[in-house]
């Protein structure tokens, strides 16, 4: 039968030999990040609205975003979803990290203003039954 110490003298080497596995198995997967094209932006985690999940977004493991294609959900039609934009959204918007771009420039803004006069219809119903005095 070992010891107190002779036992934490043999966890502390087996640790010890597992941080250096580690250390030369991420030293091995080091690859040092390419030089940005007009295609990339750079990544801030800094700035990212906090997200409660276990893993993190492909762009903030990579250190950058890149340009990436989508298929508009109404019209159809393949575009992409440039690094500088994905930037702002997830950086100065701070949208939600695992989100994507799923509808086209004009099909944004046909939704924009189909919900608007949504709303206007929307509240001028409550003004019409506010002064016919039905609740």
């Amino acid at each position: 039968m070992k010891s107190g110490k002779q036992r934490k003298a043999e966890i502390q080497l087996q640790r010890a030999g597992k941080a250096a596995r580690a250390a030369a198995s991420a030293a091995a997967q080091a690859v040092a990040p390419p030089a940005l094209t007009a295609a990339m932006a750079a990544c801030n985690p800094l700035q990212l609205a906090a997200y409660n999940s276990y893993g993190q977004p492909d762009f903030v493991a990579r250190g950058y975003y890149v340009d990436e294609p989508f298929c508009c959900k109404d019209c159809g039609k393949q575009e992409v979803w440039t690094a500088t934009r994905q930037k702002w959204w997830y950086e100065v918007a701070k949208g939600q990290v695992f989100t994507r771009a799923n509808r086209c420039n004009a099909c944004r803004r046909k939704e924009r203003e189909r919900a608007a006069e949504a709303r206007r219809v929307q509240q001028q119903g409550k003004r019409q039954s506010e002064k016919e005095g039905v609740s």
